[in-house]
């Protein structure tokens, strides 16, 4: 009887602890870049309830494939690759650039498929 009273014990203590945390964040992604991607994500495909769901999907699939550092990479490629000229072209045609871009299209991809 002693033991099952110290087990009920440890098991809601357990419990009390765990749900006394705040939760662990999906991701590494600041809340503005989550802002940022939901936001322009809902410019594009729509600006309502649905829309809002299906970014915000959107956003926590990349954000399960492509680590924080990764994807802002990416997307400092896709930025600097607008340039015009040469200035743009390392940005563009770079390997590193290449490869970042092609995870984030890829983490894109995943998204659109479970999301939309």
């Amino acid at each position: 009887m002693a033991a099952l009273k110290v087990a009920n014990f440890v098991v809601l203590a357990v419990a009390t602890f765990g749900f006394g945390l705040p939760a662990k964040a999906a991701s590494d992604y600041p809340t503005s870049t989550v802002a940022e991607y939901v936001y322009a994500c809902m410019k594009a495909n729509g600006e309502n309830r649905d829309m809002l769901q299906r970014c915000s999907c959107s956003i926590d699939v990349i954000a399960s494939v492509v680590t924080y550092d990764h994807y802002e990479a990416a997307e400092t490629f896709k930025q600097m690759g607008l340039v015009a000229g040469e200035s743009g072209a390392l940005f563009r045609e770079s390997a590193p650039a290449k490869t970042a871009i092609g995870e984030l299209k890829r983490a894109q991809a995943e998204a659109d498929v479970r999301c939309f």
